[in-house]
């Protein structure tokens, strides 16, 4: 039996080992962009230029006949404590329970609602800032259950 003399020669991973390292290294990279880029697109400002809301907010009063009373003046709520702050929010909706006492069923879950909306556009702490004792503390336990 005669033994080769010649060095084999190792001619580098193939192709499709060269594919799997590129996705390797590619594919986190895109995926922690696309969702950077995704994050980037939320308005965290709380400014009125969030298209979701605002396009929402339109429909509002197109629908509001269509729409529980309860439904409508949550919308509004909402958007209020987008572009003003939820202190203004908050005062409006005691006026509007004071206006129509039907409204006073529904009192808590929609400060609650705005609770956890303020939590999201304020950040906690701010959000807390706002709570005063309208439908109880009912804004503050939204701002609990969405902080934690």
């Amino acid at each position: 039996m005669k033994h080769s003399t010649t060095p084999r020669t190792h001619r580098g991973p193939g192709p499709a080992r060269r594919i799997g390292r590129t996705l390797a290294l590619v594919l986190p990279v895109v995926l922690v962009l696309s969702g950077t880029l995704a994050v980037t697109r939320v308005n965290w400002s709380g400014g009125s230029s969030n298209s979701v809301l605002a396009a929402s907010s339109e429909d509002v009063s197109t629908r509001a006949s269509s729409r529980a009373p309860q439904d409508v003046l949550r919308d509004k709520l909402l958007l209020e404590l987008q572009e003003k702050n939820p202190g203004v929010a908050l005062t409006h909706l005691q006026q509007a329970v004071n206006d129509r006492p039907s409204l006073a069923k529904h009192c808590a879950s929609i400060a609650r609602a705005l609770g956890r909306a303020a939590v999201r556009v304020y950040g906690p702490a701010r959000a807390q800032s706002y709570a005063r004792p309208v439908c109880d503390t009912s804004f503050a336990s939204g701002v609990a259950t969405q902080h934690g």
